[in-house]
This record gives C-alpha cells, structure tokens and sequence, in this order.
C-alpha cells in the first residue's frame, strides 16, 4: 500500500508530525513497537495545557487524536527502510508499505549490536524468524533475545527448529517453549566458521547453523544506512530534514534537550516539510 508519508514512532514527535500530516491532507501510516521513554514518566508538568498529566495518560490522549484526524497506527518492528527514487521501501516485519517521504521520530532508543552482527547480517544472521526461519527447518538456531518479543519468535522457530536461546538483557525467559535450551552467558561477538554460526560469550562459544538477534529496536545503521549520525544523533538541518532527500527526523533521536514541547514542536515542522517535498516532487 502506497502513503504519502510513513511515521516511525507514536511518541510525541511522531504523533505532533501525524495531525500535521493529516491537515496537510497527507494520507498517513504511523509504525511504532515498543513503548518510549514518554509512557514511562509519572508525570508531566511543563507541557502547556495539560498540567499534571501522566506521560501515559498524554500519549493514549494524543494517539486518539491522531486517529481521529485520520491517520493509521501499525504496531511492528520497521526493520528497514530503503529509498526507491522518489519513494521509499518499508519493511515492517513481514509486510512492505511504500511512501514518498519518510518521518523518523524514534526516540532516544540506542541499539549497541554484537561485534561483526552487522558484517553477518544475510550470511547466517538474521533480525527476522518469521521472515527467515524456514531456511532453518530442522537445523539448530541461536536466539539472542533482550524481551517478550524475543521469546514469542524464539517459540516459533522451536516449531520448525532446534532453538538455543541466550539472553542479552535480563527479562523474562519463563514463557519459552520447554523444547528450547537456555544458554546462561553472555553474548559478545559472532563469527562465522567452518563449522558453522559461532556465538561468542563470556563463558563459552555456542555453535549452530544460524543466529537470530531479536531486539525491540533495529540500529541505525540498519535500518537506513544512508542516514547521518553526529555525537549519536540523527543530524538534521532546521527544516528537521536529514541528508537523505525525502527522509525527515523529529524528537529525541535529533538531539537535546529531551522535553516533550520541542518534540511536539519538531514533529509539526517535520510534518510540514514532507508535505512541502511531496508537492515539489509531484511539480517536477
């Protein structure tokens, strides 16, 4: 399905950008995966017109707004993003979504990946059970897992696999599938060898036939390679446009100072340059 602009997050930033989108008659789909740092804060005292409001109470407030204006929300990983010549490719879990521009607005999650996960990513490393576990059938698998979501997908490839599941982050492992093997160590690198994916840990190196890395967030440098990143943050110029052409950046993820009002502030103006790009490329 083709939108005009796809949002990544449904925090501030990303909500703000969608009712501007949808005044600017864009047609709009907003993706997000995990609750943000917002849904999280207690309470919220400096946001004009809605003192004392927890960040939970502000975010079910502003997403209901948000659909009421007409604009969609997709809960799913964006694992990744690749630009077409005057549109973008959208992969969110299994599903492809097509835009002309492209809003990211996702927060201040920062993914620090294993030592060569990047360089393996497609030879025996994979983001994705379900899009990739049926190369798998049968064969042995490594889980590196940091959540729910982990183990929902670590069940999965216990149906058509032998799994081997190692935690990166503590959570909780009590719903895996009795079939699957805890590893208690921690992960650090992977190597690829001639007996097959190798998952270096403090205590030992675990070898199987590939390695599935499942975390709530995708890092950057996956998810658009493009993308330029200053100090950690997304570098945009102060039209909030990043140097992709067509891809614009809001929120946390531009930068300091973390507040929900310059978040708001940028989604809107995020918003209102896609539009303005969208109508250029349709005059050219």
């Amino acid at each position: 399905m083709k939108y005009d602009v796809i949002i990544v997050g449904a925090g501030p930033a990303g909500c703000s950008a969608a009712l501007t989108a949808r005044q600017r008659n864009l047609k709009t789909l907003v993706v997000y995966n995990a609750e943000g740092a917002m849904e999280k804060a207690h309470r919220v005292d400096n946001y004009p017109g809605m003192p004392n409001i927890s960040g939970k109470e502000f975010i079910k407030i502003t997403r209901e707004q948000m659909l009421e204006a007409g604009a969609e929300l997709r809960k799913g990983l964006v694992q990744k993003i690749v630009p077409m010549g005057g549109s973008f490719s959208c992969l969110v879990e299994n599903d492809i979504y097509e835009a002309s521009s492209i809003i990211l607005a996702c927060g201040t999650a920062r993914v620090r990946t294993l030592q060569n996960e990047e360089e393996l990513l497609g030879q025996g490393v994979s983001y994705c059970a379900t899009c990739d576990g049926m190369f798998y059938r049968g064969k042995t698998v490594i889980v590196v897992g940091s959540g729910g979501e982990s183990v929902e997908e670590a069940n999965y490839l216990a149906e058509i696999t032998k799994v081997k599941y190692c935690s990166e982050k503590k959570h909780d492992t009590s719903k895996l599938n009795e079939n699957i093997t805890l590893i208690d160590d921690k992960p650090r690198s992977i190597e690829k060898s001639d007996e097959g994916m190798k998952l270096i840990c403090d205590k030992l190196e675990h070898v199987a036939d590939g390695i599935f890395v499942i975390r709530p967030a995708i890092a950057l440098t996956q998810l658009l390679p493009e993308l330029e990143v200053k100090d950690g943050s997304v570098y945009v110029d102060k039209d909030m446009a990043t140097n992709v052409n067509g891809v614009f950046a809001a929120g946390d993820m531009v930068g300091q100072p973390f507040q929900v009002a310059k978040a708001t502030g940028e989604g809107n103006i995020a918003a209102l340059s896609a539009s303005k790009y969208i109508k250029q490329a349709e005059n050219e």
